[in-house]
């Protein structure tokens, strides 16, 4: 490659098959006979019933009618099928398998807290890595909502309303990790703001 190419030449732009490959390759086009007598034998069979139906309810109606009616019917359900948008991928989760619906997805999540609270209980420094963030946003989430404060913006007044408790828990995270009824009387605490 000279030089002076340009970036068509770089990328194929300026590419100029050889002679014996420029012919272009021609599909075969399906014959649309065989679709149209299956789309008339759908609708003469539909006719048939529709109309034995109508008779055996005392009901007449002009054939002719009817079989436009059906007629019509599969031409809005073609232009339908014609415009509608391709089948949405099937996407695989990162696990390897499909995904059913948003509540397995869900429960993985849950499962995932499940799994980091249960080891935080033993670990103290999962607990501060993991737990106590989490509770420092709700709580801090909760004052600005409730009362208008944060824990840095007003710390006399959010001590207050907290309790020392979860005010304690959450200003010394290295304490060690705290057990199940302690994390409960932290979120009894939480939601009494």
């Amino acid at each position: 490659m000279s030089d002076d190419g340009s970036l068509d030449d770089l990328f194929g732009g300026g590419y100029e098959a050889p002679a014996e490959e420029a012919a272009p390759v021609e599909k075969k086009r399906r014959s649309r006979i065989p679709r149209l007598i299956g789309e008339a034998a759908v609708i003469a069979l539909t006719t048939v019933v529709i109309t034995a139906g109508l008779r055996a309810g005392g009901v007449s109606i002009p054939l002719l009618l009817l079989v436009s009616a059906l007629v019509g019917l599969r031409l809005v359900v073609w232009a339908a099928s014609a415009v509608a948008p391709p089948p949405a991928p099937k996407l695989r989760s990162k696990i390897g398998r499909t995904s059913k619906s948003s509540a397995d997805s869900l429960r993985t999540s849950v499962k995932r807290w499940e799994r980091n609270l249960e080891q935080a209980h033993s670990d103290p420094d999962l607990y501060a890595r993991n737990v106590l963030p989490v509770l420092a946003e709700l709580t801090d989430e909760r004052l600005r909502l409730r009362h208008g404060i944060t824990r840095d913006s007003d710390p006399r007044r959010a001590r207050e309303l907290l309790g020392e408790p979860l005010w304690t828990a959450l200003d010394a995270p290295g304490r060690n990790g705290l057990r199940a009824r302690d994390v409960d009387t932290l979120l009894d605490a939480l939601e009494r703001l």
